[in-house]
């Protein structure tokens, strides 16, 4: 059994609270154990500065950051310059929504994701993920009852999910404990019809073989299903 008593193949308790704050237009209180992410939708009529200006395709961003006091040892707010890990995670945000994204039909506009993590206790990149699907779904969805956007442009769910080998075994949704003890880390971001958007597996100590990242895949394929199922 691993450290909360949990099953290799099985989820931390995970809740969507929906509506979290006042002013956004999708925002969301994500939990995943004791990980705990508000993550806000919001849009802007304008595209970046380096698309052209004609073009047919609006844009999806995304902002991530690590509140000061959301770890064991008070970490630094980033107020001038990000941390590689940021700008990697909020990349990552941002191009795991994009792909679930039909571009032009918000032609002109900018979806604006915000992730603030209130506490960390492993997992926030993929809860964080998770969290903008659902602010985002909220928020479109406002959007086309408002007439804002015409047609929706989410083409399907997606979902994501930490995985690892800890003392050889495969497992997923890693707490803190077990992700800074992990032979392998993994961060999966999948559809709901199993195509992937990223599959990041990285051996911390000795390499693994091809059958545990299959594996891998196939633990976080059937609780990325679940996760979807929760939205």
């Amino acid at each position: 059994m691993r450290i909360d008593n949990r099953k290799n193949n099985e989820l931390r308790k995970i809740t969507f609270t929906h509506n979290y704050t006042k002013h956004a237009l999708g925002s969301v209180l994500v939990e995943f154990g004791d990980t705990k992410v508000i993550v806000c939708a919001n849009y802007e009529d304008a595209i970046p500065k380096w698309m052209d200006k004609d073009s047919t395709e609006g844009w999806l961003t995304a902002e991530y950051s690590l509140l000061p006091s959301s770890t064991e040892t008070r970490c630094q707010r980033e107020r001038t310059k990000l941390s590689g890990r940021t700008q990697e995670i909020q990349r990552l945000i941002g191009r795991s929504l994009r792909a679930c994204l039909d571009l032009n039909k918000i032609k002109g506009k900018t979806f604006i994701i915000d992730a603030d993590v209130i506490q960390a206790d492993g997992g926030t990149r993929t809860a964080s993920i998770c969290g903008a699907y659902v602010a985002l779904r909220d928020m479109v969805d406002k959007l086309l009852k408002e007439q804002i956007i015409e047609e929706n442009p989410i083409i399907e769910p997606i979902g994501a999910i930490s995985a690892g080998i800890v003392d050889n075994e495969v497992m997923v949704d890693l707490c803190y404990k077990e992700d800074s003890n992990a032979q392998v880390d993994s961060n999966i971001v999948l559809t709901s019809s199993g195509k992937i958007i990223e599959f990041q597996t990285t051996a911390e100590g000795l390499p693994f073989k091809k059958e545990q990242l299959d594996e891998i895949y196939n633990l976080a394929k059937n609780s990325i299903d679940k996760i979807i199922k929760m939205y």
